[in-house]
């Protein structure tokens, strides 16, 4: 696989036309609407980390059916992307982001009368295929939606939202826990209510996608990689895997480390906690969207590995402070990664290509997230929790190595073929001067 290719003709981050209808949203307010709805739909998505820990206690349910249900929202999401990932590029943005927030809403509603872990999972299962229809179309629409003058704030809004809505939920949920009575009822009831509010301005909005035929077809489950994307995607990867496992360890594996490492049994403490990293990355997702796109991947893996070994550290070290720290830092590599990726696959994909573009990089980040959870929900038995934290801390090391190693390779070649093209026309000027002497 070749790193180069020929220019394309289309303009790949020229902007969709809205569809006009009658009563449909401003392009502005659609753009900041769509957003905090996106926001909404990721905010629920941060919410069970704590909430999970505090129905474990009351219900005495073991620790392996708690990471079950917290990769339950993984596995369903990876279902729903692989399946609907391009539907929207058939469809339209608007019919999907619809079906998906009702059922979220739907999702939501289930957790509120659920009566023990099962039906707890189910209702986790049915978030995550709600996150996953969403997901790319989310994405695909804020890129469109962006205002003409600053087209990359949809790309950076796009790395920027998944992060950010864990990072409130998981606070929102742990302030609930220290400060309500059903904290599980009041969390999953307001979360209800932001689904309906996201319905509404998926309603609203004007659409940014024009119909296109195959809509039957796109259902069949597979990832869309343009030609032209795959030397960068490729690239990508390993460190979208660095940081989303690392994610996987703060969110996942969080609120029990708070509690049988730190020895602190607090709602707030879980919150703040979980907070942390996702935060970070959000922040870095913003600030981080002026610097170059490659400074900013060769950052995320480096980032990455830093925060990953002050994390086992701090484990070892029994430092909730030090835990935090490089979960902040990590975070931080974690938001530059998705958001990085984000921009430059942009950069490349037209736009009936960007759904299915976007649904293959958030594939490689959901089974990043969930397959860890799982595994390190299974081996906290055998090895204990700090031998679990510490092969975690390999894994995240060993990936963000490969992805520091990746984006090198792939600024060589960039900067091999870009010497060749101009020895090229170097020695195709030097013979047109040669012929015209003659």
């Amino acid at each position: 696989m070749t790193s180069q290719v020929s220019p394309r003709v289309e303009d790949p981050t020229a902007p969709v036309a809205t569809v006009k209808r009658r009563f449909a949203l401003p392009r502005g307010a659609a753009f900041v609407g769509t957003s905090l709805a996106a926001v909404g739909l990721y905010l629920a998505s941060g919410a069970p980390t704590p909430i999970l820990l505090l129905l474990q206690q009351e219900w005495g349910f073991p620790a392996w059916t708690l990471t079950i249900a917290f990769a339950a929202y993984a596995f369903g999401l990876i279902a729903a992307l692989l399946v609907t990932g391009k539907l929207s590029d058939h469809v339209g943005r608007r019919p999907v982001l619809i079906a998906a927030l009702a059922v979220q809403a739907v999702a939501m509603l289930g957790f509120v009368v659920a009566s023990d872990i099962w039906w707890v999972t189910a209702a986790r299962t049915l978030q995550g295929i709600a996150t996953g229809a969403a997901t790319s179309a989310f994405t695909a629409s804020m890129v469109e939606l962006a205002p003409e003058r600053f087209k990359r704030l949809g790309s950076i809004m796009g790395g920027a939202v998944p992060p950010a809505g864990l990072a409130l939920g998981a606070l929102f949920a742990g302030l609930a826990m220290q400060f309500t009575v059903a904290a599980d009822a009041v969390v999953f009831a307001v979360l209800a209510a932001v689904a309906v509010l996201g319905l509404v301005v998926a309603v609203l909005a004007p659409e940014t996608s024009t119909r296109q035929s195959g809509a039957v077809p796109s259902l069949v489950p597979r990832v869309a990689v343009p030609r032209a994307a795959r030397a960068e995607f490729g690239a990508a990867v390993p460190g979208i895997v660095a940081t989303w496992t690392l994610g996987a360890l703060f969110l996942g594996l969080g609120p029990t480390i708070v509690l049988r490492v730190f020895h602190i049994d607090s709602g707030a403490v879980d919150g703040v906690t979980a907070f942390a990293a996702p935060a970070a990355a959000a922040v870095a997702g913003f600030v981080l969207g002026r610097i170059a796109v490659r400074r900013v991947l060769l950052y995320a893996v480096v980032a990455v590995f830093i925060g990953g070994a002050i994390i086992v550290a701090s484990v070892y070290g029994g430092s909730l402070a030090l835990f935090i720290i490089g979960g902040v830092i990590g975070g931080s590599g974690f938001g530059a990664s998705l958001s990085g990726a984000l921009r430059v696959l942009t950069g490349i994909a037209l736009p009936h290509e960007r759904a299915g573009l976007f649904a293959a990089v958030y594939t490689v980040a959901y089974l990043s997230f969930g397959l860890p959870a799982i595994l390190g929900g299974l081996l906290i038995a055998p090895l204990g929790l700090m031998s679990t934290v510490v092969l975690y801390g390999v894994v995240i090391a060993l990936a963000a190595v490969v992805g520091l190693l990746a984006q090198q390779r792939l600024v060589a070649q960039q900067r091999r073929a870009a010497a060749e093209r101009v020895a090229r026309t170097a020695t195709v000027a030097t013979t047109t001067g040669c012929t015209a002497t003659v």
